[in-house]
This record gives structure tokens, C-alpha cells and sequence, in this order.
């Protein structure tokens, strides 16, 4: 026969006025069985009632309350104390000019330290000793936008000096002088003495900017752009330093439609005739209109071997920004991508090195590397022969492939709970067929 347990009603009535068991499970008491004294109503007990047993069971309740309290403060420290560590907080990185806050601070610091030594305190702020105590010996002194008091430093300048100078420095009407000029007329008008390098030290310090931004004119948004290929041509003249000192001369012409690289060449001395031959290279067996060639005011493009071919009626030469608004900067980009992507990782030695180096980037960006500007990034010669309707319908087909592919391999990976219930992979080969 299994004997009843049986509880102080003291203890019971702790456990139901506090609503929490963990007074009597930590004396051994099953948690359903205190659980249960909350759910119940009272028993009614006869004892002899006296005022010590009612004042202990106050001080029960008392003792639980705070202890509740205090493992509740304990879990919201560390928590602190884990999100400080983590964030990198630290007084000593930290200024702190505003004079009313630095007072605050200051006695959080003295009621905490009758608790906690005060070694500990700064510890956990991250405030060093020397900066505590010298705040301390300040005299109370609450320092306003300055880096220490001015009784130790009394060779630092004012809050009204300081005024002065960040008001003409961001002021507009002083935008056309420079910082040097303000610092010496604010000398000659008998404001403020102090020297240029002050100036400038403190608009760094505080992030003064001069309201100087300039205006510019709008820029088109989107730049020149052909309809077909051979009906915008760009053509322009780079310059490559080599080891020993010497230069290389690139000239090429870029079709505004295709990306596409029409001709190239490569030079050891600056050679005037290079557009006309380039021109005649890349204009050959094209029928008329003759195409829009972009071009800047060089004399390379300017000469009158060009200007022939222009009334010839082979091209139709445009100067950009003098003709048109527009620049010449879709072959400057690409200038900029051959030197730093290709020619600028290797050793350019010789004129002929860059010539084979230039002769095979060439070839990849019209045949190999494709474009972001084209619809699933074509390449050049693609979009220039007229072939990138297949690459589209190629990538479509191939897409589906690899899904499909993709699907098939995942489900013939088995995990063990696979195999211990093959309803659940019934269930999902018939999800996937019917999608």
C-alpha cells in the first residue's frame, strides 16, 4: 500500500498566493502536485492562528518576490553584457562633449560604486581611469563642445571662437573664399586669431562643408543608340606606356549597335593616316548610307584625307560635343576594359607584345564574352551577324533541361525517413508530376 504525501498548508498557500511552483519544487515537491494546490481552491485548516506564522508567510512571499526580481535583473544584465561585447562598445572610443550628459554620467558612476568597486564599473563601461579622474578634477565643470576643461587647457579655443568659425565657413555668402582667405580675414577684422591649418583641423573635426556644390547642366540619361548595325560608328585613339618608357598607339572603331570590334590597330609613334586606313579597313563592301562616324577634334580626324572620304560620301563624320551633345565614350569604355581586364596583367614590353595581346582580347569580346547590354547577354558578332534570336530560344531550351534534370536528381536522393515511409515519397513524385 503507497503511503500519501502530505504537505504543510503553509506551504501550499505560498504556492497559491505567489502562483509560481518553484518555492516548493526546489524542496523536493513533484511539480503536478504543486501545479495542482494552484488549480484547487483552499482546504479549509484548523490551527491556531498567531500573528508570528502570518508574518513569516508575508516574508515568504517577500523573499520569493525578490528573488523572482533579481534572477530577472541577473538575465537582463548578461544580455547587456553580450550585446555590448558583440557591438564594440567603449567609452574610450567615445567623446562625450555635451556638459549636462558627462554630469550624468558621472554620478550613475558614484551611486553604482557604493554597490560595485568602482574598478569594476569602469571596466564595463570601457572608461579608462585617467579620463574618470580627470573629469572628476574639473571641478564640475561641464564641458560643452570642447576636447578637455578649460581650466586645464586654458590655451584652447573658446565655444564663442569656435561659433565664429563654423559660422563663416558654412556661411554662403563667404562660399567664393577659400578657407585660408577666411582665417586671414577673420585676423585682419579682429575675430578670430588663429592660423590655417586650425581651420581647417576643426571643419574636419566637427564636419563643417562649405556650401559649395556645383550645378551642373543636365546630362542625357541615355546616350546615342543605333538601330541596326553599320549605322553608328565610334572610332578613337588610346595610348598604352610601356616598360621601358616608351608608348604604344591603339586606334579601333566599335559598332554603336553590336558591341562589335569592326577594325584595330596598333602603332609605335603617333601615325595620322590611322582613321583613314581604319575607315577604308571597316567600310569596305558596305553598301550606302554611309554610316555616322563619332570622332573628337584630333587632328587624326581632322586632316584632309578625312575630310575627303567625307565628301567622297563614304562616311558621314561627327564630332562629339561639338557636332552633337553627345560624347565618344562607348569606345573609351571599352578602352578602359581592354587596359585593366587584359593589357595591364600582363608584361607590356614591346610594341608587339601589346599588338598580340590587343589582337586577342579582340577576338573574345566579339566572339567569346558576352555583353550585358544585349537580352541574355550576347556576344558581339552574334548581335552583329544577326544570330541572337537562336542564342534565346538555345538558353529557353536549355534552362527547362536543367530544371528538369535538377528535379530528377533531388528525388532520387533517399534520406532515411524516405525509406522508413515511402507514403511521403508517393506523395511527393505525385506534387512534382503534377506541377
Amino acid at each position: 500500500m503507497r503511503l500519501q504525501q502530505s504537505y504543510d498548508h503553509r506551504l501550499r498557500d505560498l504556492v497559491r498566493s505567489t502562483g509560481s511552483v518553484h518555492c516548493a519544487t526546489k524542496i523536493g515537491v513533484p511539480r503536478s502536485t504543486a501545479a495542482s494546490w494552484i488549480k484547487r481552491p483552499a482546504k479549509p485548516v484548523v490551527s491556531a492562528t498567531s500573528i508570528a506564522n502570518d508574518e513569516l508567510m508575508e516574508c515568504e512571499r517577500e523573499l520569493h518576490r525578490l528573488r523572482s526580481q533579481v534572477a530577472r535583473l541577473r538575465l537582463l544584465i548578461r544580455l547587456l553584457f553580450v550585446i555590448l561585447k558583440l557591438s564594440g562598445f567603449k567609452l574610450e572610443y567615445l567623446r562625450v562633449p555635451d556638459g549636462f550628459s558627462k554630469q550624468k554620467l558621472l554620478v550613475a558612476i558614484k551611486r553604482a560604486s557604493d554597490c560595485v568597486p568602482l574598478v569594476a564599473i569602469l571596466k564595463v563601461i570601457g572608461l579608462s581611469r585617467s579620463r574618470y579622474y580627470a573629469w572628476n578634477q574639473a571641478d564640475h565643470c561641464e564641458l560643452t563642445d570642447l576636447t578637455s576643461c578649460p581650466r586645464i587647457r586654458p590655451a584652447q579655443f573658446t565655444r564663442d571662437e569656435i561659433a565664429i568659425i563654423q559660422d563663416m565657413v558654412t556661411c554662403k555668402n563667404h562660399r567664393h573664399i577659400n578657407t585660408g582667405g577666411l582665417a586671414r580675414i577673420a585676423q585682419r577684422t579682429n575675430m578670430v586669431f588663429a592660423s590655417t591649418g586650425s581651420w581647417y583641423r576643426l571643419a574636419r573635426k566637427y564636419g563643417w562643408k562649405r556650401p559649395r556644390n556645383r550645378i551642373y547642366p543636365p546630362k542625357p540619361k541615355i546616350g546615342i543608340r543605333a538601330k541596326k548595325p553599320n549605322e553608328i560608328w565610334h572610332i578613337d585613339t588610346s595610348i598604352v606606356r610601356l616598360l621601358d618608357g616608351g608608348r604604344a598607339y591603339l586606334h579601333a572603331i566599335i559598332d554603336n549597335f553590336s558591341r562589335k570590334i569592326l577594325a584595330w590597330q596598333v602603332n609605335g609613334s603617333f601615325n595620322a593616316n590611322a582613321t583613314v586606313e581604319l575607315l577604308e579597313k571597316a567600310a569596305s563592301g558596305l553598301p550606302k548610307p554611309p554610316p555616322d562616324v563619332f570622332m573628337d577634334s584630333g587632328i587624326e580626324n581632322t586632316n584632309s584625307t578625312v575630310t575627303a572620304m567625307v565628301e567622297n560620301g563614304t562616311i558621314a563624320r561627327v564630332l562629339a560635343q561639338v557636332d552633337v551633345v553627345f560624347s565618344n565614350s562607348m569606345i573609351e569604355s571599352w578602352w578602359r576594359s581592354l587596359k585593366h581586364q587584359w593589357l595591364y596583367l600582363n608584361t607590356l614590353d614591346s610594341v608587339e607584345t601589346v599588338c598580340k595581346l590587343v589582337e586577342f582580347y579582340v577576338e573574345q569580346h566579339n566572339k567569346v564574352i558576352p555583353h550585358s547590354a544585349f537580352k541574355d547577354w550576347q556576344t558581339p558578332d552574334e548581335m552583329y551577324f544577326g544570330k541572337g534570336s537562336e542564342v534565346h530560344e538555345h538558353l529557353k531550351a536549355s534552362r527547362l533541361k536543367a530544371k528538369l534534370a535538377r528535379r530528377e536528381a533531388n528525388l532520387a536522393v533517399q534520406c532515411a525517413r524516405c525509406q522508413t515511409e515511402p507514403k511521403l515519397v508517393q506523395l511527393a513524385n505525385e506534387q512534382n508530376n503534377s506541377s
